[in-house]
């Protein structure tokens, strides 16, 4: 499974994107639609195999430019600490 992630993950690099990914998914942002598009058709045609699923949730906000670090930033301010804890 990590290795098919990789493939997909590594893809993404062709492109003018950001991306972050963690233990649930990867989260990617672009300043246009057409290029998230190409972006995840790439992910999802990296990966070999009999089966793949991609699942593709777009927040297209466009009454803001604000990023997803941007985002988290907003509530580590109101939390007054990093939006994370460890076990």
């Amino acid at each position: 499974m990590a290795g098919d992630v990789a493939d997909a993950v590594a893809a993404l690099d062709d492109f003018d994107i950001t991306y972050e990914t963690n233990p649930m998914g990867t989260v990617i942002e672009a300043d246009d639609i057409d290029t998230l598009l190409d972006a995840v058709g790439a992910a999802h045609k990296a990966v070999e195999g009999g089966r793949v699923s991609t699942f593709l949730k777009i927040d297209d906000k466009r009454t803001s430019d604000q990023t997803a670090d941007e985002k988290v930033a907003a509530v580590e301010r109101e939390l007054g600490r990093e939006a994370r804890s460890e076990r």
